[in-house]
């Protein structure tokens, strides 16, 4: 069934001295409007290639991808994307940062306008105090709010985080979770995360996607989350289903570990 998502038999593969080298192949995803879907799977098994080829910002081998119901063409502000270092420009304060998103896409709106625009999204990431400050003077978990602020000014199609709370501590990753899932709530803007954490994962996603090992990587299981929405951490550590699919999850991962191991042997 058609989806305002789809990724239809997508593949990369690069030539090398040893012939080609596959490294995504018959990747099917089809998401539905305001749906959050995570990607997870271990190292090197093709994730973060999958977020890229959707972001326009890999050349596609094999396959389509269609976003709002239109094939993509390389990079768009119709893909907001954060990466897990948000590549802030250092000489402009995180205000200006945001504008930069904010001027690509609405050139006709008047310079206020703009900044209007700029300061309401820093506010939805409770960091309007900080509109002024440079990079800099920001701490990690700052700089990357303003990264998911920048992200959501272009008012994309789709939103792509890539691993976007990998790099941050224990508890600054749990208050931008918590940030995450009350925006997109709020915005229920059409989400793909690549993560390596399968709480994290659940506690924000509608679907789970687990990719098998690679190469050759490719869809392997897909989790439906049951959690109701909208969702409060503590609920869904006590909702009735939680351990069971968080046992799902790490079986198929270390499975296909043990597989993949084994083969390289």
């Amino acid at each position: 069934m058609a989806g305002y998502v789809e990724l239809y038999r997508l593949g990369k593969t690069y030539p090398t001295r040893r012939g080609p080298a596959v490294i995504v192949q018959e990747f099917n995803l089809n998401m539905e409007e305001g749906e959050f879907v995570s990607l997870i799977g271990h190292s090197g098994c093709g994730k973060s290639t999958v977020l890229s080829m959707i972001a326009g910002l890999t050349p596609i081998s094999e396959g389509s991808v269609i976003v709002a119901r239109r094939e993509i063409e390389g990079a768009g502000p119709d893909r907001g994307v954060v990466f897990q270092a948000p590549c802030l420009l250092p000489w402009m304060t995180a205000e200006e940062n945001v504008l930069l998103g904010v001027s690509q896409v609405q050139p006709q709106l008047s310079y206020g306008e703009r900044r209007a625009v700029a300061r309401k999204y820093l506010a939805l990431v409770d960091l309007e105090h900080a509109a002024e400050l440079r990079p800099a003077s920001l701490s990690q978990g700052m700089r990357q709010r303003v990264g998911i602020a920048r992200a959501l000014a272009l008012t994309p199609n789709m939103l792509l985080l890539d691993e976007p709370l990998g790099m941050l501590d224990s508890l600054t990753k749990l208050e931008l979770q918590d940030v995450l899932c009350r925006i997109l709530e709020q915005d229920r803007r059409t989400t793909l995360m690549v993560t390596h954490d399968i709480d994290e994962a659940l506690y924000l996603s509608d679907r789970i996607v687990m990719m098998t090992s690679g190469p050759a990587a490719t869809v392997g299981e897909i989790v439906e989350v049951p959690f109701p929405r909208p969702r409060r951490r503590q609920d869904v550590l006590e909702h009735p289903e939680y351990y069971a699919i968080r046992e799902r999850l790490i079986d198929f991962l270390e499975n296909h570990h043990t597989t993949q191991t084994a083969a390289a042997l």
